[in-house]
């Protein structure tokens, strides 16, 4: 008897034994930015270790080297005590969350082509970039010392922030793969059918002197945005001294509030793919010796009248150009894009507000034709020759002369500047880039009162044109990069 219960205690505690060893948790370092990530763990056992960068051969312990070895960057935090530095392209994994604490400090690595440093939020991963007006989150290069020193004109020094989601695009099959990243890494595919997609919150980031080179002259922007969804929240941003365009979107239905765009070398708001999101407060600064468009929009790309049309919604823009000299537009539509301004205001431009022709087909006099295209109580000043068949122009494409519109195409679409109730007039705005003053909040408060009132509960309900209030306080002051400047005047 006591020999075959001596036998049961031992079979039973080898079973436990078992049991206990087969439901124990893995422990090791569950965070992919340390060295010594083990992508088997389960449970973190406090053995991280990181590795330092040396922007002045110093050690700087606070320093944390992030590199994506395809694990992308875990759900975790970057925590405003350390300074992250992208190490190559970055990846938010789908599933993932990054959480950035504000007063968090970002920056990349020099490189080009497929060693370019970047930020990449997958589809369905998300980032929870949260920055305050008193502490914002800046992402940077990795030399950037922060204390003012480096020019405006310092570009492509790093990447640049790419946010990809879920949501339509027009173009075929559906999906796209964003530029600059290979089409063997499927994590740089963006698009699909949930307009309501969300990829986090970009609130109080500042981005600066990015779009380093990524092959045969091609640029990162400072914030893309492919296949973005609406219930992504994208407020007070701020892209400075971009090689390449400051903000571009390739379709989905992105919402951006109180956004600033400075310095960029390319153009200033840029579309594409059936981009039919809404902006507001949207301002532009551009200097004399770079920049190309406040706003180059286009509709489509494969095939360039794919469905859904373009159709963004933009209320209270201010764009200030290079001068009348520079030979630059102010707006181009083309491709089949449309797209509405409301209430806002275009200075120092050579040319106005151009639209294209085709000789049939889809294309962007259409979409005004049809009402898809929209140019509605804006103001202009110092933009072409100051008349409103100079300001609207129509852009006759190949063949054009052969479509039945193209005789009163100029005259009909001059015409209808002041029948939208365009005005040209002065809004008492300073942008003089050689004596470091901007301002850009009108001095002739009657000259930009009133406007079309927004129809969707989205947009804030002003009585004034323009990105900022003449009666009220300058938004951009306290966290971005021209305040830290002096530019303000």
């Amino acid at each position: 008897m006591k020999k075959k219960n001596l036998l049961l205690t031992t079979a039973v505690a080898v079973a436990l034994s078992t049991s206990f060893t087969a439901c124990k948790k893995k422990e090791g370092c569950t965070d992919p930015a340390a060295t010594n990530y083990d992508a088997d763990a389960k449970k973190d056992d406090g053995s991280c270790e990181y590795p330092t960068s040396n922007n002045d051969n110093t050690n700087n312990s606070n320093e944390v080297v992030v590199k994506d070895n395809g694990n992308g960057t875990g759900t975790t935090t970057w925590t405003n005590d350390k300074v992250w530095i992208l190490d190559g392209m970055v990846f938010v994994n789908p599933g993932q969350t990054l959480t950035i604490e504000p007063g968090t400090v970002i920056k990349g690595k020099p490189g080009t082509g497929a060693n370019a440093s970047a930020l990449i939020v997958a589809r369905g991963g998300k980032i929870m970039a949260q920055g305050t007006a008193s502490q914002p989150i800046i992402f940077t290069f990795e030399a950037d010392p922060l204390d003012g020193s480096v020019p405006v004109t310092t570009r492509g020094q790093w990447g640049g922030l790419i946010v990809l989601g879920n949501a339509q695009l027009n173009s075929s099959p559906g999906e796209s793969q964003i530029e600059g990243i290979p089409t063997s890494e499927t994590r740089g595919l963006y698009g699909g059918n949930d307009d309501a997609d969300n990829s986090g919150i970009i609130q109080y980031v500042s981005i600066r002197h990015g779009g380093t080179d990524i092959g045969a002259g091609n640029e990162i922007n400072g914030l893309t945005l492919g296949g973005v969804g609406y219930n992504t929240v994208i407020d007070h941003v701020e892209i400075v001294a971009n090689a390449d365009d400051g903000i571009e979107f390739f379709g989905g239905q992105p919402r951006v509030k109180n956004a600033i765009i400075a310095f960029c070398g390319d153009d200033g708001y840029d579309y594409d793919e059936g981009f039919r999101g809404y902006g507001q407060f949207w301002w532009l600064i551009q200097e004399p010796g770079a920049g190309d468009r406040g706003g180059e929009h286009d509709g489509g790309t494969s095939p360039e009248d794919g469905m859904p049309y373009a159709h963004p919604k933009i209320y209270n823009a201010t764009y200030m150009g290079r001068g009348a000299s520079a030979g630059k537009r102010a707006v181009t539509f083309r491709d089949n894009a449309g797209g509405e301004y409301h209430n806002s205001i275009f200075m120092d431009y050579a040319k106005g507000i151009d639209i294209e022709m085709l000789a049939s087909g889809e294309y962007s006099y259409k979409r005004w034709q049809q009402g898809d295209l929209v140019l509605e109580d804006n103001v202009f000043w110092n933009v072409a020759d100051g008349t409103a068949a100079g300001i609207f122009k129509v852009s006759f494409g190949s063949g054009a002369s052969a479509n039945p519109d193209s005789a009163t195409a100029a005259s009909t679409f001059a015409s209808y500047f002041a029948t939208a109730n365009n005005t040209v007039a002065d809004p008492g705005l300073s942008n003089n880039f050689a004596a470091n003053g901007y301002n850009p909040v009108p001095g002739n408060a009657a000259n930009v009162s009133g406007g079309t009132a927004p129809t969707d509960a989205w947009f804030d309900n002003v009585t004034y044109k323009g990105a900022f209030d003449p009666n009220g306080t300058n938004w951009a002051k306290g966290w971005t990069y021209l305040d830290e400047r002096g530019y303000f005047q």
